[in-house]
């Protein structure tokens, strides 16, 4: 069939019939993968049986709970999540918090308040009653004296979130 040619102002315009289809360039179908539940009934029939090595099993996120070894599965007890749930029976609180509340907001705790909140109390009790020994050292010293400073900064800070 020859074409039908048409020229106006010096440009032309070629008007023809094709039976094939456009071929619109080359295809990579080795982009687009087909793992799982993209392939034909066939292929996943030929998966189960024999599993291409290129072609991976993908399990969607989902973590494996043993191994396959040759044909069969071995199942690893261990390998089964266990999902803990505390008893919550007689539990007070509700499970919303607004989004409304103000936020609470603590400033860093400086030296001076953790030795007030802790110490001072004790020692100016013992000043007064005149308990204190050489180099001001108290003769029946109390709990709250005989605390790591860890032990005592985690105790103001439970006592603070008490207040608060």
């Amino acid at each position: 069939m020859e074409p039908c040619v048409l020229s106006i102002l010096g440009k032309q315009f070629v008007r023809a019939v094709s039976t094939s289809a456009c071929a619109c360039g080359k295809r990579n179908f080795k982009k687009f993968p087909i793992y799982n539940k993209r392939g034909t009934k066939d292929f996943k029939a030929r998966q189960m049986k024999n599993p291409h090595p290129d072609v991976p099993i993908h399990t969607y996120g989902t973590r494996p709970i043993g191994y396959k070894a040759g044909t069969s599965f071995m199942q690893i007890d261990e390998m089964i999540p266990e999902i803990v749930v505390p008893d919550l029976t007689g539990f007070k609180l509700k499970p919303y918090v607004s989004y409304r509340v103000d936020d609470v907001v603590q400033p860093a705790m400086t030296p001076e308040e953790l030795f007030g909140a802790v110490y001072v109390k004790k020692i100016t009790e013992d000043f007064k009653m005149g308990k204190l020994g050489p180099d001001n050292q108290p003769l029946n010293p109390s709990p709250e004296e005989r605390l790591a400073p860890e032990e005592a900064k985690e105790k103001v800070l439970t006592i603070r979130t008490d207040i608060v």
